[in-house]
């Protein structure tokens, strides 16, 4: 009994025991979970490193967006490459996992846990991840060649583990470089979209409104010809696309302003457009109507430059509803005032020849008052500045009204009727008398005779105005006082205007801006130089300068007789061929060698006419002038110039709400 339980224990023991014991001994190169797995993966490296070694594997992987940050680099030590020759293959693996040195990469946190789930995956992925079409030299650091199949010794389950680890190192590769066509494809069309977005960014904002209008051009251009109205099916065709285009452009300036359905009438219109070219074959017919359409559109163009002329001229010359409006009211108002109501505070101040005094001569309401109220608004004391505006009997009611209800704070106020100045009469001046002719109101009135002029520039009825020539009588308007400044009703002050009354003329008569800037602001443009009186006395390319800012010097005029010369010169143009009409080309023959040139900044004009002027020209001017047809009171004003004005109008004002005059 006892023996037989000595041989069950043998027994047991052989069978238990014994693989237990030999199972442990060959784990105990193991030392943890941990270092087992590591060690596996640094197998299955030096595995894919031999492999490479023989033209199997790419050993530097590219650097991806999803796998590692940096190539996978193995490091030989000398050393290391002159003991590998003397290693039989079968302990080559065992070496290079004591040699090697790899580097570890960084990845995410998911790969992270990838490697945690499946280390022999990440392994390969990463191998896999090398350059693409082709392999290394053959051979390793030590210029050893070595095949990837004899660089293992292990059993046969060793051999399928290798057998179908280098069958996913294959698959990865197909896969990771249709991945990276995938990714050359995808930058190259993102190259494509880059510089197709550069193109659409450097085109014009109205290219293919321009393109529309020449296929409407060509699609009339073949409608027109022989051998596409002998096609009727052809010519409903285009008929039909020139209705749709035409449909489509509208009033479109810019492609911004072009229906979404435009391309799809552009791709339908240059498909029509092949057909008319297939069908004709006549390029000398083409020319010859595209050359008779040139020439009916010049005549087309030059009879709206006239009619747009006339327009603007007759505009101009217009006065709105609300400004004709408006001195009616104020009219009213005026004469429900007793007597001691109309009269205007600080009379005294009138002919004090050491305050600031200002000429002011217009029938237009609220274009004094602009000028009246930026020149108050931008003055350091304004009691110190006084404002002399004289108008016609139409208008004086109404204008005093507007600043006995409006008074322009500390300054001083004057109103005067032009018919009150009694020495103005037609024995007197020359321009009364021959405002007065007939010839006159034929020349202004009657424009269908053969002596009229055909600009209607020289035809305005301001010309008529006797306010418009009161500017070469200020010595006889104002016999108290020395100097005066003159301001025309069409400018805005923006600055404190009293060093213009330091400023030392040197002898002259008038100081103004200079205005040659331009060609037409020559003397050749204002007068007659075919004349030998004019000829003989004046330069025509000499400077010209500018009415609407005007500092005069009253006591040199009055020395130099300067009334008296403008006198004579208009007596010589009695029947005006030494210039047109207007106030300019008297006052360059009256002035000439008579002006001192003021600095630029004191005044800019052309706001009422060049939309091109300067902003720094125009923040920095001392007085804006709005010279010119669009005058800011006008619907057809300049808009961006608009506001230098409109700030100066109190719109809220009771009179200018009943009269509906808005900004």
């Amino acid at each position: 009994m006892v023996a037989m339980r000595n041989i069950v224990l043998l027994l047991l023991f052989v069978t238990v025991v014994a693989p237990i014991v030999l199972y442990t001994d060959r784990l105990g190169t193991f030392e943890s979970p941990s270092t087992a797995k590591q060690e596996f993966i640094e197998d299955v490296t030096a595995f894919s490193l031999s492999a490479a070694d023989s033209g199997h594997l790419n050993v530097l992987p590219q650097e991806t967006s999803t796998a590692v940050k940096e190539p996978i680099r193995v490091v030989y030590t000398e050393e290391d490459s002159t003991n590998r020759r003397n290693l039989p293959q079968s302990l080559l693996l065992r070496k290079s996992r004591e040699h090697v040195s790899a580097r570890v990469l960084s990845t995410t946190t998911e790969e992270n846990q990838t490697q945690k789930e499946n280390p022999i995956k990440l392994v390969t992925g990463g191998m896999s991840q090398g350059n693409q079409g082709g392999s290394l030299d053959k051979g390793d650091a030590t210029g050893e060649n070595v095949n990837g199949e004899d660089a293992i010794d292990v059993d046969d389950n060793d051999g399928k583990l290798a057998k179908s680890t280098h069958a996913s190192i294959q698959e990865a590769q197909i896969k990771e470089q249709q991945l990276t066509e995938t990714s050359n494809n995808m930058n190259q069309k993102g190259s494509l979209l880059s510089e197709t977005n550069k193109q659409n960014d450097q085109r014009p904002s109205d290219a293919r409104v321009k393109q529309l209008k020449d296929h409407l051009i060509q699609a009339k251009v073949y409608l027109s010809l022989p051998v596409v109205k002998s096609n009727p099916h052809l010519t409903r065709e285009l008929r039909l696309r020139v209705k749709e285009v035409s449909r489509a452009l509208g009033d479109a300036s810019k492609d911004s302003d072009l229906p979404r359905n435009a391309n799809e009438r552009m791709k339908a219109m240059e498909q029509t457009l092949m057909k008319g070219k297939q069908a004709q074959d006549d390029c000398a017919a083409v020319v010859k109507k595209l050359r008779a359409m040139l020439h009916s559109s010049e005549e087309q163009l030059h009879v709206l430059k006239k009619q747009t002329l006339f327009l603007t001229q007759l505009t101009a010359k217009t006065l709105p509803k609300g400004l004709h409006c408006l001195p009616l009211r104020l009219t009213t108002e005026y004469h429900n005032l007793n007597s001691s109501q109309q009269q205007f505070p600080n009379q005294e101040n009138l002919e004090n020849p050491h305050l600031y005094h200002y000429a002011i001569f217009s029938d237009n309401i609220l274009a004094t008052a602009v000028v009246v109220n930026s020149t108050v608004s931008n003055a350091k004391d304004p009691s110190k500045h006084v404002f002399h505006i004289v108008t016609d009997r139409l208008n004086i009611a109404a204008m005093r009204m507007w600043f006995l209800v409006n008074p322009p704070g500390k300054a001083t106020i004057q109103v005067q009727n032009i018919e009150d100045f009694t020495w103005l009469n037609s024995s007197y001046s020359p321009v009364l008398k021959q405002l007065g002719s007939q010839s006159m109101i034929d020349y202004y009135f009657k424009a269908h005779r053969a002596t009229s002029d055909s600009n209607l520039k020289f035809r305005n009825p301001k010309y008529l105005s006797i306010l418009n020539h009161l500017r070469f009588y200020l010595p006889e308007i104002f016999p108290k006082l020395d100097k005066v400044l003159f301001l025309d009703d069409d400018i805005v002050v923006q600055k404190d205007l009293t060093d213009l009354w330091s400023i030392d003329l040197k002898g002259n008569v008038n100081g103004a801006v200079e205005t040659c800037g331009e060609s037409f602001h020559r003397f050749d443009r204002y007068l007659n130089f075919s004349n030998p009186l004019i000829a003989k006395n004046f330069d025509p390319h000499a400077c010209g300068w500018a009415y609407g800012m005007n500092v005069f010097d009253l006591v040199e005029w009055k020395r130099q007789n300067i009334t008296e010369v403008y006198h004579n010169w208009q007596n010589l143009n009695h029947d005006r061929q030494l210039w047109k009409l207007g106030t300019l080309p008297p006052g360059l023959i009256t002035f000439w060698k008579r002006t001192f040139p003021l600095n630029r900044s004191w005044h800019v004009l052309g706001l009422g006419y060049n939309p091109n002027v300067s902003q720094k020209d125009i923040e920095r001017s001392a007085v804006i002038h709005y010279n010119g047809n669009m005058k800011p009171w006008l619907e057809i004003s300049i808009p961006k110039f608009r506001s230098y004005w409109t700030k100066y109008v109190d719109y809220d004002q009771v009179y200018l709400r009943e009269c509906n005059i808005n900004p």
